[in-house]
């Protein structure tokens, strides 16, 4: 794979890739003929195949400690990869880094954990990405975030924006989903029953903002502000502006 010679590669560092946006993230990338390369760093390897795609088992608590060099180059035995390599190794590549990190506090079983995956993995993967070459960064926070709220919640998602902007990438594209439609492997009952009550309020016409988005249109949002090089600074981008990027 790769570019003809002269021509800048681009190469997607997705983190998150399992979650319900993470999926739908990878398969927007994977269809879009702009992006050579798709790097997933995850805790676990996927059960997906691509040939766009590079699966990179980390501990997001030990990011700074990873050669990621080293590492690519130890899956390039049959030197498929060697494209990607060059890019990184001599900064000739156009390098975007895509965070859908994300948990509940009930699957992470404490705040503590919640904050550490939340908030700590989010900024070790955004400092590990600008370090790596990354000039821009896209993140999915949610509707509601705010680091003054009394929700928790909220709360930390506020945070991750504030520290995010803090940065010193050329662009930072927040991203703030209302109610997410999708298939989600685990159920969340409160999250399905204003799943419902969503769905009737849009039906009204009423309060655009809490419109319910789905998966596919907020990661199709996402490729589409990277692909605008055109941007930069700090731009949030609310589930109505999604809509509209996705008609």
């Amino acid at each position: 794979m790769g570019k003809e010679s002269g021509t800048m590669s681009r190469i997607a560092f997705v983190s998150g890739a399992s979650g319900l946006i993470g999926i739908q993230l990878l398969h927007q990338l994977f269809k879009n003929q702009s992006f050579d390369w798709v790097v997933a760093f995850g805790r676990r390897d996927l059960a997906l195949k691509h040939q766009k795609l590079v699966q990179l088992t980390v501990d997001f608590d030990q990011l700074d400690k990873i050669d990621l060099l080293d590492e690519l180059r130890s899956q390039n035995m049959g030197g498929e990869k060697q494209s990607l390599i060059k890019g990184l190794s001599e900064n000739s590549a156009t390098i975007c880094a895509f965070s859908a990190l994300g948990t509940t506090i009930k699957k992470a079983g404490s705040k503590e954990s919640f904050y550490r995956i939340d908030h700590d993995f989010v900024i070790e993967f955004a400092r590990f990405s600008l370090k790596s070459g990354a000039k821009r960064f896209f993140y999915v926070s949610a509707l509601g975030a705010d680091a003054q709220s009394s929700i928790f919640y909220n709360k930390v998602k506020g945070e991750v924006e504030n520290d995010l902007k803090r940065m010193d990438f050329d662009y930072v594209g927040i991203f703030q989903p209302s109610l997410l439609l999708g298939e989600r492997k685990e159920s969340r009952p409160g999250e399905e029953i204003g799943k419902v009550l969503m769905k009737f309020v849009g039906l009204l016409g009423l309060f655009k903002k809490y419109k319910p988005i789905y998966d596919h249109q907020v990661a199709k949002a996402m490729v589409q502000k990277a692909l605008n090089s055109k941007i930069t600074g700090n731009e949030t981008i609310p589930s109505s502006e999604m809509h509209k990027m996705t008609q």
